[in-house]
């Protein structure tokens, strides 16, 4: 790990090798703002990279390593390096652009590897290039809908939770990946409870917030309007909010969603919403941040970022990616390793 008079390693998986993932990358660490940060670990495909390089008029400004040489290093990472993974078969040029085997299989090794390193303190955060969720599903790993609950696995973690920071304010998810139709046989009082309580840790150790404010958003239409559209208000919200209450937390009353996210806004008195489902929270976000958003897994041993889009195909090799959600998940890595408190990295 890095010491208090050196650069923190950020370790950044290359996601998909079919979607934007080497683009962002490169753009984002192409910036010298962006390099004095950090050293950093980019774990994929280095004649990948070189191709997107050439394809964007990018100088190369990396070296290649091995995988192996990540465990081995000892004041070795300096600058960017690549870990290459040599003996994955991808044609850059005639590898189709849409979801596939290779694909799934290549961007689970890049990630599984990256957080492993970052739980042996190899590497002080892991920033994730998106990956595609039918990808994985075709290769075989259908037990995890998305980064979020293959990391919480990987890392042995109890709970976990999505922070989406970049916009006007931070929204936690309290469910994820799931339909609405099926939230009725998950939603329970530790699910709102657990997303309050790991806001509030993750403020205070990770964004030097000493006193965070938190806002808790309504499931149903008008929260409820006293039980008239919905008794989950009641049921399930508002005793999740009084225990985080009584363990210290400050944290509201469930609000109408609608009205809660233009208060925020206006007044900015809230250090973080807790939405009640993916797009109550995501829509707000990428209405105001969408080139700007990053996705914060909060309850892990470790920092996990990654920029707020998917693997884009339909833009590959145009190079007409943006690399602003990517410079913004370096940014917040680099500063939440540097504010890290009261999290000591587990290791096997």
């Amino acid at each position: 790990m890095a010491s208090a008079k050196e650069k923190p390693i950020i370790g950044i998986s290359m996601g998909d090798p079919a979607g934007i993932g080497a683009e962002v990358i490169l753009k984002a660490l192409m910036n010298p703002e962006v390099r004095q940060m950090a050293r950093f670990v980019i774990y994929g495909l280095d004649e990948l990279l070189t191709y997107v390089a050439d394809n964007c008029e990018i100088d190369i400004f990396w070296r290649k390593i091995s995988p192996e040489d990540i465990r081995n290093q000892s004041g070795y990472i300096y600058g960017v390096v690549v870990a290459d993974y040599d003996d994955i078969n991808w044609d850059t040029s005639r590898s189709p652009i849409k979801p596939s085997v290779t694909g799934g299989k290549s961007s689970m090794r890049f990630v599984k590897d990256a957080t492993e390193d970052a739980i042996n303190g190899n590497i002080d955060a892991l920033v994730t290039a998106p990956i595609c969720k039918a990808s994985w599903h075709l290769a075989g790993f259908k037990k995890y809908p998305g980064h979020t609950e293959l990391l919480t696995s990987l890392c042995h973690a109890k709970r976990s939770a999505m922070m989406f920071t970049g916009a006007p304010f931070r929204v936690t998810l309290a469910t994820i990946h799931e339909g609405l139709f099926s939230l009725r046989h998950s939603f329970k009082i530790g699910t709102v409870f657990d997303a309050i309580d790991l806001t509030n840790e993750t403020l205070k150790d990770y964004f030097n917030i000493e006193t965070p404010h938190i806002a808790v958003c309504g499931l149903n239409p008008h929260a409820g309007e006293g039980g008239l559209f919905g008794d989950e208000e009641e049921r399930v919200i508002a005793p999740a909010v009084l225990l985080a209450q009584e363990a210290g937390i400050k944290v509201t009353a469930p609000m109408p969603a609608d009205t809660l996210f233009h208060n925020a806004l206006s007044t900015g008195k809230y250090d973080c919403i807790i939405a009640m489902y993916h797009d109550q929270g995501l829509i707000p976000v990428k209405m105001l941040a969408f080139d700007k958003a990053v996705n914060v897994t909060i309850g892990l041993p470790i920092i996990r970022t990654s920029p707020d889009h998917g693997t884009a195909f339909d833009i590959v090799n145009t190079n007409s990616a943006n690399p602003s959600s990517m410079i913004e998940a370096i940014t917040t890595a680099c500063n939440m390793a540097s504010h890290r408190t009261n999290r000591p990295l587990i290791t096997r």
